[in-house]
């Protein structure tokens, strides 16, 4: 996620670091650094322009030139300004007094609008709203069946209008049938087209007049840059957007969209898609991705997903077994089933900050198919030897690893690992995290 420029910010940060008294000169310098790593990561040269602006203001003034550590000085700036340019605070959605309350999901064909759509479902349901869908694309071929897959398997209810073919009229009953079945919230899934047209506005233009929406969510796909941005200006401009949706943030290396687009629209970033699964919809807050940009991690929506996915009665118990010493293989195999919950393991180890004991971790790159070969290897031991793994000699270590579909050294290498990962999570189960943190335990991979 947005790793191109995290890497060029972190580099012009440790050079600042490395000077002893910042000059005017030193600050130049890094203002033209920054500057390039904004462009090379496709953000919008006017707003490019305008951040680099307000930093050189606060950066060359008082607040800078006499604090006594200026380089963290000017860090801090940037920080702040990051946070600002991707909205300041985290948004909120819009709900009427009136049930149910509408949304209108947005967007061009291919930005993900109906899968968005489903995944925003999943999430209101799952804080306390009721939700209903409906789509009205009567245009692109299965559309509409798509959504209702997608609404089983979210287990969010779909009015199917069977034998209804007309946009305005799919909206109208929806209307109806959410407000009789006490269904707090409709998400309308909108047709998409390749291209903004006029046909497709003054469809949308009439259905936002019917349903008087609350929330008017664009659907931007952040790997196509300043293409999302236009569009989303577009949409804006024809229909007052309240807020984006940007989908496969976690494939996005560069950042264009998503430093550019609340700047151009003046609509915040209200969720980011993380990934492909149902619940890989989160939140957008300004300040936790500039943390993780900056390198200094995202250990509070780290703290959030483990909150929602770990069992907390086992991770009561595991705890225990941490302070006791007792953290078997058992118990190493479980906590791997607990941690793919969370989802991918390197997005996992990316909320990690890049200092400390997780510097390391940060860079290990995983392969999630090893993780089932280690699951394999577990399961083919005995409960005694998942328990005692001192007593895995080497006939025991051919059993497995024939048992498993795996190799000896493969047997040989979890082992290792099994036993790094105790001293690890040791230390980092009665670390600084605490108890909160203390639930979420990552074995060393690498």
């Amino acid at each position: 996620m947005l790793d191109q420029l995290s890497q060029k910010l972190q580099t012009i940060f440790r050079n600042l670091r490395g000077e002893g008294k910042l000059s005017p000169d030193h600050i130049e310098q890094a203002l033209r650094e920054i500057r390039l790593a904004l462009l090379e990561a496709d953000v919008n040269f006017k707003v490019v322009k305008q951040f680099i602006e307000r930093i050189k203001v606060r950066a060359l003034g008082q607040e800078v030139m006499e604090s006594l550590s200026p380089s963290h000085q000017v860090i801090k700036i940037v920080r702040d300004e990051l946070v600002e340019t991707l909205g300041g605070t985290s948004p909120r959605l819009n709900f009427s007094a009136k049930l149910p309350s509408v949304f209108l999901i947005v967007g061009l064909q291919g930005s993900g609008k109906t899968t968005s759509t489903g995944k925003l479902a999943r999430w209101l349901n799952r804080n306390g709203h009721r939700s209903y869908l409906v789509s009205i694309d009567v245009y692109r071929p299965a559309a509409r069946e798509q959504l209702s897959i997608i609404a089983r398997e979210v287990d969010v209810s779909v009015y199917a209008g069977e034998g209804v073919d007309d946009p305005l009229k799919l909206c109208r009953e929806a209307l109806r049938e959410a407000g009789n079945s006490g269904y707090d919230v409709l998400l309308i899934d909108t047709a998409g087209r390749l291209h903004i047209d006029e046909q497709l506005m003054q469809e949308l233009r009439k259905v936002k007049e019917l349903a008087n929406p609350s929330e008017i969510l664009f659907v931007a796909d952040a790997m196509t840059g300043q293409d999302a941005v236009k569009s989303a200006q577009e949409f804006h401009n024809q229909l007052g957007l309240t807020g984006v949706i940007l989908t496969k943030l976690d494939g996005d290396a560069r950042g264009g969209a998503a430093l550019s687009i609340k700047t151009v629209t003046g609509q915040p970033i209200k969720f980011v898609g993380v990934g492909e699964k149902y619940d890989a919809l989160e939140l957008f807050h300004p300040d936790r991705l500039v943390s993780r940009i900056l390198g200094m991690g995202d250990v509070l929506s780290l703290i959030e997903k483990a909150e929602e996915a770990i069992d907390h009665k086992k991770a009561l118990e595991f705890e225990k077994k941490l302070r006791s010493d007792s953290f078997t293989l058992e118990d190493f195999r479980d906590q791997l089933r607990q941690m793919r919950k969370l989802g991918p393991l390197e997005q996992i180890l990316s909320m990690l900050p890049q200092v400390g004991p997780f510097k390391e971790l940060t860079k290990v790159k995983v392969d999630e198919k090893e993780l089932l070969h280690i699951e394999a290897i577990i399961n083919s031991m005995t409960p005694k030897e998942r328990n005692h793994h001192q007593i895995i000699n080497g006939s025991r270590r051919k059993r497995i690893a024939r048992g498993s579909g795996t190799s000896v050294q493969q047997v040989n290498q979890l082992l290792k690992q099994y036993v790094q990962a105790r001293k690890m999570m040791k230390q980092v189960g009665s670390g600084i995290f605490g108890k909160r943190f203390g639930r979420m335990k990552l074995p060393d991979l690498g």
